[in-house]
């Protein structure tokens, strides 16, 4: 077998941990008890009210899930939770159990991923997934100010969206609809998502391999896909390594990789190449005009804290928090600390909206 085949053979059996924990040459383990029910006696991921379609602008019908407050508050603002690459609104559960029933949130799952339907390629990008934004707003919360919280791609969406409608961020007197941002684990560009399938190859030489491969990977997308269930017990193991940082329960691990697996590789390879041509760190600069939050783990494999430290440099007035030793996963790994920031910015954001 010929390197190149040698490699896209690796890559086949990884690449559905793209942007939640993937490697090549990793064998170490973490051994913990395994106990799918959280201390509160949830079942991860178990959460959900009755689904909603938002028709998006191209006429793909996203899946929306909706939680209403027990009690309603004018001037309340709507949170929106935007989730990453290879994941699904599920991701959000312990950021969905600190709110329900005190604030309405809107949770939905991105194009191509969990209960919406596989996109066309045409429309597989960071820039459509910022329209989906936009439609959800639209259709979700047409009134009001809104938070908007994105975790990787579900951040790169929501800059995305201040591109294209720079508007909403801007004072409510002007038509502004946001009145405060979540930017967590996420950049707005200079990411090579080639050094998560071979992180110890030169990146001109990786990134070519990596592109190379996925692509013609794609083109059997549905025996990489077998291939990628005969090889979980390995996948177990890299999202556990590279999508955190310190030891987690085992639930952890087990919740994530099952929202992982279940996304097909025809969708990993959809988006793959976005990763790598987006550039807007130019466009961050409208949310300097609302409360903003980065959040991000200095253990870090995949969106590394430096991309969190450049966007509070080009995002005046925006706080940065670090936590150190976590990785890509904060909104699990250190989902407390995280809820807790998040409340902070529900209070920034009213007093911001008043």
């Amino acid at each position: 077998m010929g390197m190149t085949r040698r490699i896209a053979t690796v890559a086949a059996g990884t690449a559905g941990v793209a942007a939640a924990g993937t490697a090549v040459g990793l064998v170490a383990s973490r051994r913990r008890g395994i106990n799918r029910r959280h201390s509160d006696g949830s079942r991860l991921g178990s959460l959900h009210t009755p689904p909603r379609t938002v028709v998006a602008d191209d006429g793909l019908p996203l899946h929306v899930e909706v939680e209403e407050p027990d009690e309603a508050r004018p001037g309340s603002p709507t949170l929106v939770f935007v989730h990453g690459y290879t994941l699904n609104l599920d991701c959000w559960h312990f950021q969905r159990a600190a709110v329900r029933g005190r604030v309405r949130s809107v949770f939905y799952d991105q194009r191509s991923h969990g209960r919406s339907p596989v996109s066309s390629m045409a429309n597989a990008t960071i820039d459509q997934l910022g329209r989906d934004l936009g439609s959800v707003i639209e259709a979700e919360a047409p009134e009001g100010p809104v938070v908007l919280v994105g975790h990787s791609m579900g951040g790169m969406t929501i800059v995305a969206l201040a591109e294209q409608h720079p508007e909403l961020f801007g004072p409510r007197e002007q038509g502004g609809r946001v009145a405060g941002v979540a930017l967590i684990s996420t950049t707005a560009g200079g990411l090579d998502p080639s050094r998560l399938f071979f992180p110890m190859v030169p990146t001109r030489v990786g990134s070519g391999l990596a592109h190379s491969a996925v692509r013609a990977l794609a083109r059997g997308h549905k025996a990489v896909d077998g291939v990628r269930r005969i090889g979980r017990s390995i996948a177990v193991v890299l999202t556990d390594v590279f999508a955190f940082g310190d030891d987690v329960p085992e639930e952890y691990v087990e919740f994530l990789d099952d929202i992982i697996a279940a996304t097909p590789f025809e969708v990993v390879a959809q988006f793959f190449p976005g990763f790598r041509d987006m550039d807007k760190f130019e466009s961050v600069e409208v949310l300097s005009q609302v409360p903003t939050i980065i959040l991000c783990g200095t253990a870090d494999r995949l969106t590394s804290v430096g991309h969190s430290r450049k966007l509070r440099s080009r995002i005046e007035g925006a706080t940065l928090v670090e936590y150190d030793g976590a990785g890509h996963m904060v909104i699990l790994e250190r989902h407390e600390q995280v809820n807790d920031e998040l409340e902070k910015l529900l209070v920034a954001a009213q007093a911001h909206w008043a």
